[in-house]
């Protein structure tokens, strides 16, 4: 049986790419990331695990917003030479996945920014998206974003009337109602709080009338087939990690400072960042209070307090939170590589924050998946991906409804 074919729109490091490959059903044919890091994580990864050795060309790093060099080939000072979509793609392509950055749409994102995000030009990435698939018209397209793109409105108009009707006029049919397209991926076997908008599009050339039955099926029979009978927990996806505890002196590993022990090399990505002795006791208090029962410290007033007494600091918002280890993690954000505070170990003994492995793990990128370069750059990749087993159960999902007879 012949493999489906897809374009990875906004692919970041590939946790889209990663679940359809791993469905064994869809071949992707390239994808399109404007950030040089998780290019080339997303390249190590397709050459390494999935036998492309052409990656270098398919993966093609680019600003979406330039459609016409993206479809027909560049040569650019910032993003090098591509031959293009056209070329790599050709005339047959069956699925076009991915989701636009979502710090625009995020209410998150709106509450830190002093204009709301009404100014930000990722409000309008999806007309990018919707221009390549206008381009190749597949059978069907996945869009995935986050719920606050529910509520957005840059301007005039809410950006889900905008999604309605460019998408309708570029001969695609949606849900009518995308309140009834958020799914918790906790459900589908992801250990972790995480609620996403997935959009199918369907080609109302090819579907015709059986648009709106197909539709319904998806959202409300074939999808929620592969929700898990059990949550996955934080303990089903880090409790064999090695632990990180308190080392008596800074040392150096990997070209990284860390104020924790280090665990074998055989585990890949798993080295604490760098805490001060402040921040360590602080980690150790919060956990041992969950441990113990005694909870002083679950009310945000009394988080802040102890923010305030340790640091001489005061602060609008609580710092700190500490995953629970018989419940589902909360959501790994991309903001998780600016200081972790909000992702405390549940160890007081390891008093410190996730490492990349956990937050990969929590994500459901397989350990085999080595992450590459900066630190940070890690985190913010692993927070802004499409958790992998969700991708491929969406996938199986998508193919049931789409490609099987």
């Amino acid at each position: 049986m012949s493999k489906i074919k897809t374009v990875d729109l906004f692919a970041g490091c590939g946790g889209l790419t990663e679940g359809f490959a791993q469905s064994g059903l869809f071949e992707p044919l390239a994808c399109v990331e404007w950030e040089s890091a998780q290019c080339q994580n997303l390249t190590k990864r397709l050459k390494e695990k999935w036998n492309m050795t052409d990656a270098d060309q398919r993966v093609i790093r680019f600003d979406i917003q330039r459609t016409e060099e993206l479809l027909s080939g560049f040569s650019d000072e910032e993003y090098g030479t591509s031959i293009g979509l056209d070329t790599l793609v050709g005339s047959d392509l069956d699925l076009v996945i991915g989701g636009p950055p979502c710090q625009a749409y995020s209410i998150a994102g709106r509450i830190r920014d002093e204009h709301g995000m009404k100014n930000d030009y990722r409000n309008f990435l999806f007309e990018s998206y919707l221009r390549v698939v206008e381009h190749f018209k597949p059978k069907a397209f996945v869009f995935e974003n986050v719920p606050g793109l529910l509520s957005a409105k840059p301007g005039d108009t809410p950006i889900v009337e905008l999604i309605h009707k460019q998408f309708s006029e570029a001969g695609y049919a949606i849900i009518s109602d995308l309140k009834n397209a958020v799914v918790d991926v906790s459900d589908y076997g992801v250990p972790q709080k995480r609620k996403r908008v997935i959009i199918l599009g369907l080609r109302k050339e090819i579907c015709g009338d059986q648009c709106p039955t197909l539709i319904k099926k998806f959202y409300e029979e074939i999808l929620p087939s592969y929700k898990s009978e059990k949550k996955k927990t934080l303990r089903d996806a880090i409790g064999d990690l090695p632990g990180l505890y308190p080392a008596e002196e800074v040392v150096i590993y990997d070209g990284r400072k860390t104020a924790h022990t280090v665990a074998s090399a055989e585990v890949k990505n798993h080295i604490s960042r760098y805490h001060n002795q402040r921040d360590i006791q602080l980690f150790s208090i919060l956990a041992a209070d969950i441990e113990s029962g005694a909870n002083q410290y679950l009310a945000i007033d009394a988080r802040k307090a102890l923010y305030t007494q340790h640091t001489g600091k005061t602060s609008n918002i609580h710092k700190y939170n500490v995953l629970k280890w018989d419940e589902p993690s909360t959501t790994i954000p991309a903001h998780l590589c600016k200081d972790g505070l909000r992702h405390i170990h549940p160890d007081s003994r390891q008093a410190r924050t996730i490492t990349v492995r956990e937050a990969a793990r929590i994500q459901t990128f397989p350990d085999d998946y080595e992450f590459i370069g900066a630190m940070t750059d890690q985190y913010k990749m692993i927070g802004n991906a499409v958790p992998p087993e969700f991708a491929r159960r969406l996938a199986l999902a998508v193919h049931q409804l789409l490609f099987e007879d």
